[in-house]
């Protein structure tokens, strides 16, 4: 998926839980692990990783309209790129960046 050349770096989102470790012998990742042939595991990994790169992507589209409305000055209740970037551990700088990104992407919305 290529990307808008005004969009802002980002950062990989936080995780907000330690990922489980393989305790048991029988868990498998996407079925990959059975996977005898090389280039059949290349192929399914790769869907994957490109799969899991879009949906990163439109998480990111998402966090970028939240925190556009949380920052519009029509709401009582707004918050300021200071209190967005602590909410989500980002500078202020790039809250005002995102805060942008969403603004474009709601006019391309129609909202």
């Amino acid at each position: 998926m290529p990307s808008e050349p005004s969009k802002p770096r980002i950062r990989p989102a936080r995780l907000l839980f330690e990922p489980s470790v393989f305790d048991r012998e029988d868990e498998r990742f996407f079925d990959l692990d059975d996977l005898d042939d090389p280039q059949e595991m290349l192929a399914r990994s790769t869907q994957l990783a490109e799969a899991f790169r879009a949906a990163a992507d439109k998480a990111v589209d998402y966090q970028a309209i939240a925190v556009a409305r949380l920052a519009d000055r029509r709401r009582f209740d707004r918050l300021e790129p200071a209190q967005i970037a602590a909410r989500t551990g980002w500078s202020e700088a790039y809250a005002v960046k995102m805060i942008e990104y969403g603004m474009r992407l709601l006019a391309k919305r129609g909202e």
